[in-house]
């Protein structure tokens, strides 16, 4: 029998008990290997507890949440279809989403796959799992909107932001995890200020998982951002680049 179909014959959907253990062992494994991003979606399914489902809870509440819940559309398949990320121009949302893809070589399935090795019901036709599908799908796009690069304190800095929106423990975890292990690399990384400012940047901008996306996708860039108070990254941004750049997790 599948994991979709057990789920399907369970009779309760309960949400994950916390499991703090679980969570630093993965996050050692991350540090030893900033690719195996695997070892993300472990942290995360140790411990996201409740927050998922009141997550969805919150997106029940808004018209906009309500709506799109009701759609249920997998971002997934959007963000992975180039003729649909084609229209949109250079300096929109959606432009500078297709510029960060291109750039950088990432699929949205690239990132279920990932998922997928240490949740195998990441896939299950369950309205709660849709939306830690939803979560999982904008973290790209929550990179193009905060301006947080895909470097070690760029991630450490974005997964902070989305802690300060969603109250997951697993983006807490990482996100000061990662800063930890930054600052004893290169004392002079301002990495706990980065997240810390991060987090707070997130708490004061408008709840962004309930958005409509693809309306988003295009408006312009520097719009969007000041519509929905996404204050600027400074302290990220004061570190030179070359210097983000050459940022590894040591062991």
């Amino acid at each position: 029998m599948t994991a979709t179909a057990d789920f399907q014959t369970s009779s309760r959907f309960d949400p994950p008990k916390l499991e703090p253990i679980t969570a630093l062992r993965a996050f050692r494994r991350l540090v030893r290997n900033k690719e195996d991003t695997a070892q993300v979606f472990e942290i995360m399914r140790a411990l996201s507890g409740g927050s998922i489902a009141r997550g969805y809870n919150r997106m029940l509440a808004t018209m906009e949440g309500g709506r799109q819940a009701f759609l249920r559309e997998e971002l997934a398949h959007k963000l992975d279809d180039p003729v649909w990320l084609a229209q949109f121009p250079a300096g929109s949302v959606g432009g500078a989403y297709r510029a960060f893809r291109e750039a950088r070589g990432f699929t949205a399935e690239g990132l279920a796959d990932e998922a997928r090795k240490v949740a195998p019901l990441v896939d299950a036709p369950h309205p709660v799992i849709w939306y830690s599908r939803r979560l999982r799908d904008v973290h790209d796009i929550w990179h193009v909107l905060t301006g947080y690069g895909t470097d070690a304190l760029g991630e450490a800095c974005v997964v902070s932001f989305s802690y300060g929106q969603t109250r997951n423990l697993g983006f807490a975890f990482i996100g000061w995890g990662a800063a930890r292990e930054i600052q004893r690399e290169v004392r002079t990384v301002p990495a706990r200020r980065a997240v810390w400012q991060a987090y707070r940047n997130g708490k004061a901008a408008r709840w962004l998982p309930g958005l409509d996306y693809e309306a988003l996708f295009e408006q312009p860039l520097e719009q969007v951002r000041e519509q929905l108070n996404i204050r600027p990254a400074t302290v990220y941004d004061a570190v030179p680049q070359e210097v983000r750049a050459g940022l590894k997790l040591r062991a």
